[in-house]
This record gives C-alpha cells, sequence and structure tokens, in this order.
C-alpha cells in the first residue's frame, strides 16, 4: 500500500437514488484513478467509499458538492479512515 493513500467514506443525502449517481461516482473516480464503491443503501442515501490519494479524494468529495452529479444531493456526510488493502476498480452495488 503507498503511504500517501487515503480513503474516505461518503454518505449521500437528497434524491440520489434511481438518478444515475452511482454510475457517475464510479466514471469519476475512474478519472481519478480512486478505488472503492458506490451503493444504495436501504434508507434512500447512497455511500460511496473511495481510496487513493488524499488530493484526489478530495476532488471527488468537491465535485459531489458541486453540481456535477446527477439527482439533488443535499447533505454529505464524510468520515476519513485508514486506507485498506483493496482490489483495484471501482464497483457499483
Amino acid at each position: 500500500m503507498n503511504v500517501d493513500e487515503s480513503r474516505i467514506e461518503i454518505c449521500v443525502q437528497g434524491r440520489v437514488q434511481g438518478v444515475g449517481l452511482r454510475y457517475w461516482a464510479r466514471s469519476k473516480a475512474g478519472q481519478l484513478g480512486l478505488t472503492g464503491s458506490a451503493t444504495n443503501l436501504p434508507d434512500g442515501r447512497v455511500s460511496i467509499i473511495a481510496q487513493g490519494p488524499r488530493e484526489r479524494c478530495e476532488q471527488l468529495l468537491d465535485a459531489l458538492r458541486g453540481a456535477e452529479p446527477p439527482g439533488a444531493v443535499t447533505m454529505i456526510q464524510q468520515n476519513w479512515t485508514e486506507p485498506h488493502d483493496a482490489a483495484g476498480g471501482f464497483s457499483v452495488g
């Protein structure tokens, strides 16, 4: 694992399911060279976990706060954690 690696767990609230947000997150993460996943939660939120250089994780977070994502993001909760030895790629669940 690279010592510059960071991991962020993001919980996105609003009109975020059924609008393509998970696939947008996968595309954006791919552009930024991040690994991780995006998953719908039973309560209507979307969980996004991203890992890679901290600056690029922050770019994903900034993009989620901007006008780019589909749907309507009303709240974002974030939690920075220790990076894991993770498989490559970005999955959508």
